[in-house]
């Protein structure tokens, strides 16, 4: 089992950049989702396990859109007991194996989860 990546205070270091058609249809939520993770229930080991599964599994399907159903955050005064996957999934994407091939992170529209979810945006 691989141990999750250390998890910053710092927010999300995976922005990347998208064209203005991207940006559009994400704002617009028309954007196609090829795959998506619902993490809910997931402890953080698993959830990490998970999400690498997954990139790696859209990549070689030739996938450009996964929706990660992360949960809203939560904060609060550690330790917080709800929403540790959503604090933690920034710093994951942006060190994992797979941080070269994802273009960017964005937040879903609210027909795909709005502040609980997250658009990952995978280059060809």
């Amino acid at each position: 089992m691989r141990t999750p990546p250390p998890v910053s205070s710092g927010r999300p270091t995976v922005h990347g950049n998208l064209d203005s058609h991207w940006e559009r249809r994400l704002r617009g939520g028309t954007i196609a989702v090829d795959r998506t993770l619902d993490l809910h229930g997931y402890s953080l080991d698993a959830a990490w396990e998970a999400i690498d599964r997954v990139i790696e599994q859209a990549i070689g399907a030739g996938d450009r859109v996964v929706l990660l159903v992360t949960g809203h955050h939560r904060p609060g005064e550690p330790p917080v007991q709800r929403g540790k996957i959503r604090a933690a999934v920034h710093d994951w994407l942006a060190v994992s194996r797979h941080a070269d091939r994802i273009a960017a992170v964005r937040s879903a529209h609210r027909r795909h989860g709005g502040g609980g979810s997250l658009y990952l945006i995978l280059r060809r």
